[in-house]
């Protein structure tokens, strides 16, 4: 492994989780991975991957598990989108989202932007994790919505520039987690290396302790996760190729 000041130089990181078996999309994930999904004409990956890269991200890291030989197929090296893909296979054993960046700590830079292989987040992806950067007294930012309840369950109370509570499926919160998350590499060295944990878990706790700043995104976020959201985010993109 590169030592953490040869990681860093490479640029900023962005790792996105597409592991997960997508079952809400069944049949459609049964044979095709959530990532590679169509919409509006595309493989989500190309619009996401075309993201990060405008954003400045130097290099992506796929944590990849059901299909994932697809994603990598499809995918490639990464260069046909302007920025450098590498992969982490968390294997057959699903171990939860921060569990799957656990399996890929000797691949993560010092601080890095964690996101969703099945959101589409239209603000600055650069945003969390330049805020990080700017304070090293916090363990992560977190972009937030707020929400009250309109797009999906709240779950995140602020307070200025803090979280000060995460709770997962609190619709009385204000804020929803919007699905980008900036970390510092030493949250995920400090988990167990085998055990199923949850990236919910790390932000609640990060939460409490005052270590978690909160960066407010000005527009909602679109997903695939359900067909209702696919069909949300291609309106979105088709509406933002017509207005180019």
């Amino acid at each position: 492994m590169p030592p953490p000041d040869a990681q860093q130089t490479r640029g900023p990181q962005a790792v996105v989780l597409a592991g997960g078996l997508a079952t809400r999309m069944r049949p459609h994930t049964e044979r095709v991975p959530k990532l590679l999904l169509p919409v509006a004409g595309r493989p989500f990956a190309d619009w996401l991957l075309e993201r990060l890269a405008a954003a400045g991200y130097a290099e992506v890291l796929l944590c990849i598990a059901h299909l994932g030989d697809a994603i990598r197929d499809a995918v490639g090296d990464g260069r046909r989108f302007g920025i450098a893909v590498a992969y982490a296979d968390e294997g057959p054993s699903l171990r939860g989202t921060a569990g799957a960046l656990r399996a890929a700590l000797e691949q993560l830079a010092p601080t890095f932007l964690v996101t969703y292989g099945d959101s589409l987040l239209p603000f600055d992806y650069r945003a969390p994790l330049a805020d990080l950067e700017a304070h090293p007294e916090a363990l992560g930012t977190m972009a937030v919505f707020e929400n009250r309840g309109q797009w999906d369950t709240s779950n995140t109370a602020v307070e200025g520039e803090r979280v000060i509570a995460y709770r997962k499926g609190a619709a009385e919160l204000p804020y929803i987690d919007y699905g980008a998350l900036a970390l510092r590499r030493e949250v995920v060295a400090a988990l167990p290396p085998d055990a199923v944990v949850q990236l919910d878990a790390v932000q609640a706790r990060l939460a409490a302790g005052g270590w978690l700043r909160a960066q407010v995104a000005a527009e909602r976020f679109y997903e695939i996760g359900s067909p209702e959201g696919l069909a949300d985010l291609e309106r979105y993109l088709q509406g933002s190729e017509a207005r180019r």
